[in-house]
This record gives structure tokens, C-alpha cells and sequence, in this order.
């Protein structure tokens, strides 16, 4: 009887060995494969998707040999997090600053400056700045809340960092409300440890409009491109215009060196790509340049029934498009709030020859996917890059970490979004980082 038993035992061992080995071999083949690795911070605020809006600039960032990330919490506090790269152990800092998480447009952006100090603004949607900073370098404890400068902070919205390749921080936001708002700039001095105005008005709505952007930070300067809408209704989005800065952005001149005078308008901006109003253009997505110091901006419209991913930029002394054709179903972009929609806003890169596009798309499965064509080619390819659905996610990377090794960490969260601004109820999900090993 105990032979019995304990032949019956070791059978049952085996069978439990054999299944781990099989799932171990699963596991393995799926990571070569789609050749990712990831990570696991904590879990996130999902009930909307505040966390993975793609204006996040930045979710995570690298500083040395530490990359630091945030997000919020399932009670809605804002957490900051803290690994040596190479490993998956992340440090986890819960701050006692709220966010008004059920608004997705109230966000974090995180920066650290060449000192190691982190910098965080947060929660805000027409609302006064909120701002802190570590209180060390490389410490994930804030200090109090602090002005910046005192002027232009009483309606901030779309706040947003880049590290300046002088070492100074350039920050960046809305001041006023949709549809008739002004683009701030300030700039932080490393040295001083002080916040200066650098532009209080640097693209003017003229009470009419409003401008939605997106910033590039470059070796010859910054590049800034945008959509105007005429109202609250993002079906008014038209016309993808452009503006680089090469002093820091104390002036601003056109892709033919012509200089603006400011504030920009709507009848002085530079026209990259016309698109008219009700072409479910999308706003606030992202750009990047070449080695050469050329821009591409990446977008979606619609011109001919269904919206497409496409890539406006500048090379031979003229404005080109690329169009991609891999998205099948219609759909129409209009309304108020934050929308769900069926693909993300797309992020870009590129490197030596390749262009590539991170997105998310509801006819792949809601996954991480990565489309990939050569630069002097259009004939793209795709891989998706999570084995799992992200809901209503949009690509934050890091991009610190890109520009200096060309390293790709993405953030990632599985969040949903109701239409137009409302909450769901679902359970929280982890916050994590999908590395990509090597990029096709």
C-alpha cells in the first residue's frame, strides 16, 4: 500500500516537473521570439488611461546608470520608482501627493537634470502648476510643492520636461483652456537651481485656437510642430505646422531659416502638411530627427475613408509624407474629453536607416506593435512586441536612454478609457517596462 503511494507520488512529482519544464520552454520561446524582457514596478490606476497618455513627457527616464519612472496608484497617489539598469528590481516610493485621476489628462511628467535631481509636475487640467523636486540627487523623496517662476501658473495644462543639451531643463505647457490657449516656456538654470520665463506667449491662439504639440530635442536645437483646433471639438484639428529653435528656444525660425516674430500665429506659422478641419487628425503625438538634424512628425488623418498613420518630414529642402496603409477600419475622430479610440497616437524613431512607429491598434489585439520600413523605402513591416493587450495604452519610452545607447524601454500598462472623458471599473493592473532586445 505505502509503495503504492509513493509510486503514485513520485508520478505525480514528475508530472508537475514535466509541466513547469514545458511552461519554463513556453516562456522561453515566446521572449526569443518577440525578443523582449519585462519588468514589474507595481500596480497602477487602470479605471482610465492617465497613466499612458502618450503627452507624458516623460514617464520614464534614464539618468547615468538609473532609470526612474512614475505613475499613479489604485488610490489615486503618486508614485515614484528607481532601478539600476540590467536588473528588475526597482525601488518604489509612494509620495503623499494626490492626483485627480479620474481627468486623463492629469498626468505626470518626470525629468532628472544633469545633477540628479528629480523634477515632477503633475495633475493638471486648466488648474494651478503643481511642482516638486527630489530633495537629493537621485532620491525618490520630494520636496514641497514651489512655484516656478509665479507668472502664467494659474491654468496649466499638457505640462511636459526635456533635458537641453547644455544641461539646463526646458518646461513646457498650456496656459488657458481648449481651443483658446498660449504655449509657455521656462526654462531651469542647473547652476542657479532657479526657473526663468522664456516664453510667455510663444504660439498664440489669439483667443480663437489653440495650439497642440510636440517637442523634439536635437544636437542642433529643438524642434516643435502642432496642430491648431479651432474649439473644444477635436474634429476643428487642421494643419500640421513647424518651428526650430537653435539658442535654447529664445528664437524661433522656419525650416528656410526665415526668423518668426513672436508669438506665432496662425497666419505666420510654417504649413508642414496641410490637413483640413473634420479629417480626424489627431493631436498631440510625436516627432524626432535624423543624424542629419532632419524633423519627422508622425500623425494619423483621414483622407481617403479610413485614418492611416503617416509621416510628415522635412529632407531636400521640402515638406514630404509617407503614408502607411496597415490600419483597415474606419472610424471618425470628434467630440470632447478624452476620447477611446480604436489605435493610439503613434511615438517615432529612427535609426540609421530604419524609421519606426510604436503603436497599438484594436485590430491587432490591442498589443504593442512596432512598424518598421527603411527610410528611402515604404513597404512596412510589423511585429508585435507584447504577447498581451494593453487596452487603451499609448507608447511612452524612454527616451534619455534611446538617444545616448539606443535602448528601447517601453511603459506599459493595461488601462481602459471610456469615451469621452468617463471612468470603468476594473481591477488595477502592473505598471511595467517592455525592453526590447534588439530592433528589426
Amino acid at each position: 500500500m505505502i509503495v503504492r503511494l509513493m509510486n503514485r507520488l513520485e508520478k505525480q512529482i514528475l508530472t508537475i516537473k514535466n509541466l513547469f519544464l514545458i511552461l519554463t520552454l513556453f516562456s522561453t520561446m515566446i521572449n526569443a521570439q518577440t525578443n523582449t524582457e519585462l519588468s514589474e514596478i507595481g500596480l497602477g490606476w487602470s479605471n482610465n488611461s492617465v497613466n499612458t497618455v502618450i503627452f507624458r513627457n516623460n514617464a520614464i527616464t534614464t539618468y547615468k546608470n538609473f532609470q526612474f519612472a512614475a505613475y499613479y496608484n489604485p488610490e489615486g497617489k503618486m508614485v515614484l520608482a528607481k532601478r539600476k539598469l540590467n536588473t528588475k528590481k526597482w525601488d518604489v516610493s509612494v509620495t503623499p501627493y494626490f492626483g485627480n485621476v479620474k481627468d486623463a489628462h492629469n498626468s505626470i511628467s518626470i525629468v532628472v537634470d544633469v545633477e540628479g535631481y528629480v523634477h515632477v509636475s503633475w495633475d493638471h487640467h486648466d488648474t494651478p502648476l503643481r511642482y516638486a523636486k527630489s530633495k537629493k540627487p537621485l532620491s525618490l523623496e520630494l520636496a514641497e510643492e514651489q512655484a516656478m517662476t509665479g507668472q502664467e501658473e494659474a491654468k496649466v495644462t499638457y505640462p511636459e520636461f526635456h533635458n537641453l543639451p547644455n544641461g539646463n531643463l526646458l518646461f513646457c505647457y498650456r496656459s488657458g483652456a481648449s481651443g483658446r490657449g498660449n504655449m509657455i516656456m521656462k526654462v531651469y538654470d542647473v547652476k542657479t537651481q532657479k526657473w526663468t520665463s522664456l516664453q510667455n506667449n510663444l504660439i498664440d491662439g489669439e483667443n480663437k485656437r489653440s495650439a497642440y504639440w510636440q517637442i523634439c530635442v536635437g544636437k542642433k536645437g529643438i524642434y516643435l510642430s502642432w496642430v491648431w483646433r479651432e474649439s473644444w471639438d477635436v474634429s476643428t484639428n487642421n494643419t500640421i505646422c513647424y518651428a526650430f529653435s537653435a539658442d535654447g528656444g529664445k528664437t524661433w525660425e522656419k525650416s528656410s531659416g526665415e526668423k518668426y516674430q513672436l508669438p506665432i500665429t496662425k497666419a505666420s506659422a510654417e504649413v508642414a502638411w496641410a490637413v483640413p478641419q473634420n479629417s480626424s487628425l489627431i493631436n498631440q503625438t510625436a516627432m524626432t530627427v535624423d543624424k542629419y538634424g532632419n524633423p519627422y512628425i508622425a500623425s494619423y488623418w483621414d483622407n481617403n475613408g479610413v485614418p492611416q498613420y503617416k509621416v510628415v518630414y522635412f529632407a531636400k529642402d521640402k515638406w514630404n509624407l509617407i503614408n502607411t496603409d496597415f490600419h483597415k477600419n474606419a472610424f471618425h475622430l470628434g467630440g470632447g474629453g478624452t476620447k477611446s479610440i480604436p489605435i493610439s497616437r503613434p511615438e517615432i524613431l529612427v535609426r540609421k536607416s530604419m524609421l519606426y512607429l510604436l503603436f497599438r491598434d484594436q485590430e491587432r489585439a490591442n498589443k504593442i506593435s512596432l512598424a518598421y520600413t527603411h527610410l528611402d523605402k515604404n513597404n512596412w513591416e510589423i511585429q508585435d512586441i507584447s504577447s498581451f493587450s494593453v487596452g487603451q495604452w499609448e507608447p511612452n519610452f524612454d527616451k534619455e536612454l534611446w538617444n545616448k545607447k539606443k535602448q528601447l524601454h517601453i511603459f506599459s500598462q493595461n488601462v481602459s478609457q471610456a469615451d469621452g472623458e468617463g471612468i470603468l471599473n476594473v481591477v488595477p493592473q502592473p505598471v511595467e517596462v517592455l525592453e526590447i532586445k534588439n530592433l528589426p
